[in-house]
């Protein structure tokens, strides 16, 4: 199977506006993400999506290819799929733009069940959740898995409840957004209405559940951090400036 990752990309976030060229020690954000993306071994090609020319001459200053999109997707996951339209590619790995702790090695292991099941459609990969503030920041997308570890349901809020245990008693979990699709279901997704929860909630993948599909939550080992707020840059530059490994291109 011919396997790429695309990253999307966009200044107008509404919680950290210009959120892609933020600098990490020294370098834009984006440049971090596409360079350890591209480390993955399962990959055929890496590229950016965006539709912000500010972007494009950033990433391309890099030595990254870029994709240009229209500036109308409010979902990532439909921008993933226009910049698609141009590419051969049988599985499509969507790493969003905010990851920069990204180790190559979660590509590997987001795209290996496909190799086993040729009805999976879609998988997302899932770290159990280390503290009570992530538990509890809206930032952070919880997810709620089924006995064979499919998506039940994923939200902004806290859950499970903990109305009957503690935190430290509580298996929560996180989705980390590394999401490979296999080209027709990403073709499929934008096909289908958007829904209510998807909406309310702001999460691509609750679309994909209230139409009736199947989530695959994988599992990995390495705890990474989303930027979502001037505070998470802050953080995370500590983080990747403690393991060299963070840096290494």
């Amino acid at each position: 199977m011919r396997t790429i990752a695309i990253i999307p990309a966009r200044m107008g976030s509404s919680r950290f506006p210009g959120k892609p060229i933020a600098k990490i020690l020294g370098r834009p954000m984006i440049e971090h993400i596409y360079k350890r993306v591209a480390m993955s071994k399962s990959l055929d090609a890496t590229y950016i999506a965006t539709c912000d020319e500010e972007i494009r001459q950033i990433a391309e200053g890099f030595g990254a290819q870029v994709i240009m999109t229209a500036d109308t997707h409010e979902r990532a996951s439909d921008r993933v799929a226009e910049a698609v339209t141009q590419l051969e590619a049988d599985l499509i790995v969507m790493v969003q733009g905010d990851e920069p702790m990204t180790h190559p090695n979660m590509i590997d292991t987001a795209v290996a069940p496909f190799k086993h099941d040729p009805q999976l459609g879609c998988v997302n990969l899932v770290h159990k959740i280390d503290h009570e503030a992530d538990y509890l920041d809206v930032n952070t997308i919880k997810v709620v898995m089924n006995q064979q570890g499919d998506a039940l349901y994923m939200s902004r809020r806290p859950i499970p409840t903990l109305a009957k245990t503690g935190f430290a008693d509580t298996a929560a979990y996180k989705q980390v957004c590394i999401i490979p699709f296999r080209r027709a279901t990403l073709f499929q997704y934008t096909q289908l209405t958007p829904t209510p929860l998807e909406q309310l909630e702001s999460v691509d993948m609750l679309r994909l559940l209230e139409h009736g599909f199947q989530v695959k939550m994988v599992h990995t080992e390495y705890n990474t951090q989303a930027v979502d707020t001037t505070a998470d840059l802050a953080r995370v530059e500590k983080l990747m400036e403690s393991d060299p490994l963070l840096t290494r291109y």
